[in-house]
């Protein structure tokens, strides 16, 4: 589908672009939500380009009220993780970054790998309706996941010993072990996050053109120079079959 034909199905001439802004790896840590900057807002703004109109970003305060919001008519694209159960209602294009999922533990507790934390004896904290957590509540039947609302929330509950395991995404786990390097990162990720393009169901159209829009800017360099831009080479991984 030309760029054209998909530019007539934005009617009003601008692309309402969903922002997720808990995402600190992908949204810049100093952005407002009037003017969000980072990896995923400059996305949604090649996309615009691509098409051919304006772009007006949409910042929502962590990926469940992006995901709610896609029946409201309130964006056109969402840039967040693809999870299937989001899938139940939102159709993605294919993934244009990936992000490694994966526990951090105190020693103590004995948990050496992804299935020891999986007991009914354990706690683990996450951030509610995380890509992460909707797929350990999937995947996951013994252990009791705290769900609370941030990822600094999360990490108050681990330093306060409150929760056995920390879940969260590789980057800031890091983050954490550097401060306390007592600390164990299982190197198994439990599961790696797809980041992706949201739509409303029912355009397959529209996912054809995203999926080579997200391939192009792949095979032609220009998200390798994002991820140099945003200082991000190391912590995320660009998807080789897309």
């Amino acid at each position: 589908m030309s760029s054209a034909s998909i530019k007539k199905i934005f009617s009003n001439n601008v692309l309402r672009i969903g922002i997720n802004m808990s995402n600190f790896l992908l949204v810049d840590k100093s952005s407002t939500f009037d003017e969000p900057r980072g990896l995923s807002p400059d996305i949604g703004k090649l996309l615009a380009n691509k098409i051919g109109i304006d772009s007006k970003f949409i910042a929502y305060k962590n990926p469940g009220e992006l995901a709610d919001a896609v029946n409201k008519d309130e964006w056109d694209v969402g840039n967040f993780a693809y999870e299937s159960r989001r899938a139940e209602t939102i159709d993605f294009s294919n993934a244009y970054v990936n992000i490694d999922a994966n526990f951090l533990v105190n020693p103590k507790h004995k948990i050496q790998n992804n299935n020891q934390a999986d007991r009914e004896d354990v706690k683990i904290a996450v951030v509610n309706r995380s890509a992460y957590d909707l797929w350990l509540s999937k995947n996951f039947n013994k252990a009791k996941l705290i769900k609370v609302s941030t990822i600094i929330e999360t990490h108050k509950l681990f330093n306060e010993g409150k929760v056995h395991v920390l879940a969260g995404l590789k980057p800031k786990l890091l983050e954490e072990k550097i401060k306390n390097p007592n600390l164990d990162l299982i190197q198994e990720p439990f599961t790696q996050i797809k980041q992706s393009i949201g739509i409303k169901k029912g355009n397959p159209e529209i996912i054809m053109f995203l999926n080579d829009f997200i391939r192009q800017i792949i095979n032609d360099g220009t998200l390798h120079k994002l991820l140099q831009k945003y200082n991000l080479e190391n912590k995320l991984t660009i998807p080789m079959n897309c």
